[in-house]
């Protein structure tokens, strides 16, 4: 039986130590990304400390929530096409980053990804950041499952 209450991150990677979506970083921003549907979703709370004004999330900390919920989408893709109990591990192999506008820091932000095109060892995902009911990016990206021999082959 699945545990709702567990993000993908923490059900298939507790050990993972990315700055972005690891579970095991006491410093990192932890992406917990939700299945819902056919999109995979997830809620951020920004701190002061990830501004990069008074009130405004900086551009590096955006690409780093998209980057890696894009990334946990496809994995999450990829590991039900093959029909497998556990995630590939995913790497970046390109992603694009659109700022649309300010993105606030008042409340929480919301990340939504969905694969666009996949083959059997790589999905490209699109997704959106919202913030205060407004589209504030958006991404492009492709990921690729790595095979032995890559050095984040092993990381969860």
């Amino acid at each position: 039986m699945v545990d709702e209450s567990q993000s993908l991150q923490e059900r298939y990677a507790p050990q993972n130590a990315c700055f972005g979506c690891g579970p095991a970083n006491p410093d990192g921003v932890k992406v917990r990304s939700f299945v819902r549907g056919d999109a995979v979703v997830a809620a951020w709370q920004p701190e002061p400390k990830y501004e990069a004004f008074p009130g405004v999330l900086n551009g590096g900390i955006i690409g780093t929530l998209l980057d890696c919920h894009c990334n946990w989408t496809a994995a999450w893709h990829l590991m039900n096409k093959a029909g497998s109990p556990r995630p590939p591990c995913t790497v970046t192999a390109d992603y694009a980053i659109k700022l649309l506008r300010p993105t606030p820091t008042n409340s929480s932000v919301f990340l939504s990804a969905k694969v666009v095109e996949s083959t059997d060892d790589r999905a490209t995902v699109e997704g959106t950041l919202t913030a205060g009911g407004k589209v504030c990016a958006t991404c492009r990206g492709a990921f690729v499952a790595v095979t032995e021999g890559h050095p984040a082959f092993h990381r969860w």
